[in-house]
């Protein structure tokens, strides 16, 4: 994880202007950059772009993809697709929840691990699926799920 700072984040944004809208494109910048969106950086953003903050903080919580907290070292993203749901995808969730003793969207007491709803990705081949820091894992059973699951919880 790179250094949240003022000067960090304004030099990593260099290029965005309040002129053109960059709203979007900025606060994907500090994402991708830091893993997660800080109160620090929306003020900054807002700041930069000259709006205010309730805009920029709203807007960044209507989309599903920022985060606001930093991110766990493994993501676990469950499929909601169509063809998942159809091949017991509900199962799987639901199987790898208890396992980990959470709910969907909630890290694990270790930060390190977190359960979240994710959309098809188009390899509806490989349903029921889910990914692991977005590597597919599919073909999945209820019983390979709490396998998996395990082998995580175990390394954490």
């Amino acid at each position: 994880m790179n250094n949240y700072d003022k000067n960090n984040i304004l030099n990593l944004l260099d290029s965005v202007s309040p002129d053109n809208a960059d709203l979007l494109e900025t606060l994907h910048i500090i994402q991708e950059h830091f893993g997660y969106l800080s109160k620090e950086a929306l003020e900054i953003v807002s700041e930069l772009l000259s709006l205010s903050v309730a805009h920029v903080y709203g807007t960044a919580t209507y989309y599903a993809d920022f985060r606001f907290v930093p991110p766990p070292e493994t993501i676990i993203g469950w499929c909601s697709g169509p063809a998942c749901l159809l091949k017991n995808g509900v199962g799987i969730r639901d199987a790898m929840l208890a396992v980990f003793g959470t709910e969907l969207g909630e890290q694990l007491d270790n930060p390190s691990v977190e359960v979240c709803m994710a959309q098809c990705n188009g390899t509806c081949e490989q349903a029921p699926q889910i990914w692991v820091n977005n590597k597919v894992v599919g073909k999945l059973t209820a019983a390979k799920a709490i396998e998996l699951a395990r082998s995580i919880k175990e390394d954490i």
